[in-house]
């Protein structure tokens, strides 16, 4: 009998399923299952890039995009809330370490730059440190 083939992690399907589920069930965005899927991101960017060598970084890096994406909509529409906010800011700051902490993931850096500066347009101007008045997560703050 031989072992079977795992197949290879997707954030970028996993976040798709995770928002039909959430629309199925109701119109509105659960923002607790979107911040625990926000909350995924390290952990997908190590499993897709380690199942699937050719487009690993791809398949991480798109359900990142659509997850923020999600939060840009939810932003126009004002409600997003605080919490949301701070949970991408730490899973770009958990993303950035794992990218610069495993070999061969250096190239992963540039999604989370990507991400992180929509998050930016989503804060507070002119310092951009806070969302609606509130301190956003920052590393080592």
């Amino acid at each position: 009998m031989e072992p079977r083939q795992s197949q290879p992690t997707d954030y970028g399907r996993f976040v798709i399923h995770i928002v039909k589920r959430m629309t199925q069930q109701s119109s509105a965005i659960d923002q607790v299952m979107l911040r625990r899927a926000i909350g995924l991101a390290s952990s997908y960017l190590v499993t897709d890039t380690s199942t699937n060598s050719e487009h690993g970084i791809q398949t991480w890096s798109t359900g990142f995009h659509r997850l923020v994406d999600i939060m840009v909509v939810l932003h126009s529409r004002g409600e997003l809330e605080l919490e949301t906010v701070n949970e991408a800011s730490k899973a770009c700051s958990e993303c950035w370490s794992v990218a610069g902490t495993w070999r061969g993931m250096e190239d992963c850096r540039q999604g989370v730059k990507e991400v992180a500066a929509k998050l930016k347009k989503l804060l507070d101007e002119p310092h951009r440190r806070t969302y609606k008045g509130s301190k956003v997560y920052t590393p080592n703050s």
